[in-house]
């Protein structure tokens, strides 16, 4: 009689439950179990220099579906995969669909290799490259390759040394292929020429859904290029446009796109030179935009009045889910000191009060005096909506965490509010846990808070 664990179906379904090391165990059982559980113990595997060996790959890559390859183990003497014809060659009789090569040293001549690969393969549908130096030829060559390729549907060549030769080759290239839909930019040398050329593809391309241009030398011309592309292009849902250039000319641009584009779900702007006018047509779009859920504007110098707009434009958007406005009072580049302030942070407690839809609200590094405290904790106690606040590192108080822990004894929707980072001490940190034991939903982060012992352990006492 066949015991219940002998069946096939009953060790699959134990195996999903199970951590590699005890998939290894018990794959060698007998044979039974091996067949059972060795196709999850290598549907996903990350060769490193701890192994698994090269052969064992070679005789289970039909189990295959990801495969990570670590730098150092491309560097292993032994390792018959360190060539990148040798890879392309085991892929090729593989069934895989997601690898990942992130800093493993491939140049120009690895990503031209990759790239004939790709013109053949049909199972891969995600390809990371991500710290490689494959510059503008490489891009190239992967550029050729997806003209051709139908299978891939996300590629990372983030800091890949890609200029704007390699951005107008991936642009030309987007205008033909249909089946791309996340193509990561961030971190190279791509300018507003390049940013003009991918412009120009999402006009034309109805596949892609997110690009990410973060951490280039993107400036106003390619910003207005982008703007004008969204005001026609209906499936990109994320532009990431964080750590760039772009200045009030770019912005207002952007803003009068979102006006009428109605597929826009993510828009980062984070670390850019936006100032107040920037922030002001934003806040204007954001009254009348319908679709857009998460807008990044983290270290930005646009100030109170900035903020003051953004906010009061809350009172009537309802769709903004996510506002990451951390760290806005920094020295950005050339701005000076600008502190969103008690001012902005007024107006935004206002917005609160009214506001249905917001979610997630990133304030970290902000400066949050008493009476920004006050007004949030006015705020906490009639709002329905946010479940995540952020005050990390806002020179919160005392007497602002105190502020704060009445109303967390009546809000029950907040489910985290993070506040380490800030000298609470411990009378803020024994009000916190007495509104715990009210509270039984929120989960409280003080990683890093300056709290005194006493507090921390008044807080340790709280019941789950």
């Amino acid at each position: 009689m066949t015991h219940a664990l002998d069946l096939p179906e009953i060790c699959s379904g134990i195996a999903r439950s199970l951590v590699r090391h005890d998939l290894a165990s018990c794959a060698r059982v007998n044979t039974g179990w091996h067949d059972s559980f060795t196709p999850l113990l290598y549907n996903s595997v990350v060769l490193s220099s701890h192994g698994p060996s090269v052969e064992a790959l070679e005789r289970y890559k039909h189990h295959i579906r990801s495969l990570t390859i670590q730098s150092c183990a491309s560097k292993k003497p032994s390792s018959t995969l360190a060539s990148e014809h040798a890879l392309c060659s085991f892929i090729a009789s593989s069934t895989l669909t997601a690898l990942t090569l992130d800093r493993n040293s491939i140049g120009d001549d690895g990503a031209t290799a990759l790239a004939e690969m790709l013109q053949t393969n049909s199972t891969l549908t995600t390809l990371s490259l991500q710290d490689n130096s494959i510059g503008d030829n490489g891009a190239r060559a992967l550029a050729q390759a997806i003209k051709i390729n139908s299978t891939l549907t996300a590629l990372n060549l983030e800091r890949t040394s890609t200029g704007d030769d390699g951005a107008k080759a991936l642009a030309e290239a987007l205008q033909t292929n249909s089946t791309l839909r996340t193509l990561n930019l961030n971190c190279n040398w791509i300018g507003d020429d390049g940013a003009q050329a991918l412009s120009g593809a999402l006009k034309i391309n109805a596949a892609l859904t997110a690009l990410s241009l973060g951490g280039n030398s993107v400036r106003d011309d390619g910003a207005r290029a982008l703007a004008e592309a969204l005001r026609t292009n209906s499936t990109l849902k994320t532009l990431n446009l964080n750590d760039s250039w772009i200045g009030d000319d770019g912005a207002q641009a952007l803003s009068g796109a979102l006006k009428i584009n109605a597929a826009l779900t993510t828009l980062g702007l984070g670390y850019s030179s936006m100032r107040v006018s920037g922030a002001q047509a934003l806040a204007e779009a954001l009254r009348t935009n319908a679709t857009l859920d998460t807008l990044i504007l983290y270290e930005g110098c646009f100030g109170a009045d900035g903020a003051q707009a953004i906010f009061e434009a809350l009172m009537i958007n309802s769709t903004l889910t996510t506002l990451d406005l951390h760290r806005n009072g920094i020295k950005v580049r050339e701005c000076q000191t600008l502190w969103i302030g008690d001012k902005g942070l007024q107006a935004l407690t206002d917005a609160l009060k009214f506001n249905v839809t917001l979610t997630t609200l990133n304030l970290t590094g902000n400066i949050v005096g008493p009476c920004a405290a006050q007004a949030l904790t006015e705020a906490l106690k009639v709002n329905k909506s946010l479940t995540t606040l952020n005050l990390g590192y806002s020179d919160i108080d005392t007497s602002g965490v105190l502020t704060l822990a009445e109303a967390l004894k009546t809000n029950s929707t907040l489910v985290t509010l993070n506040l380490y980072g800030n000298s609470i001490g411990d009378d803020a940190a024994k009000a916190l846990d007495e509104a715990l034991k009210t509270n039984k939903t929120l989960n409280l982060n003080l990683i890093d808070s300056e709290s005194e012992d006493n507090g921390g352990e008044a807080l340790d006492e709280a019941p789950e």
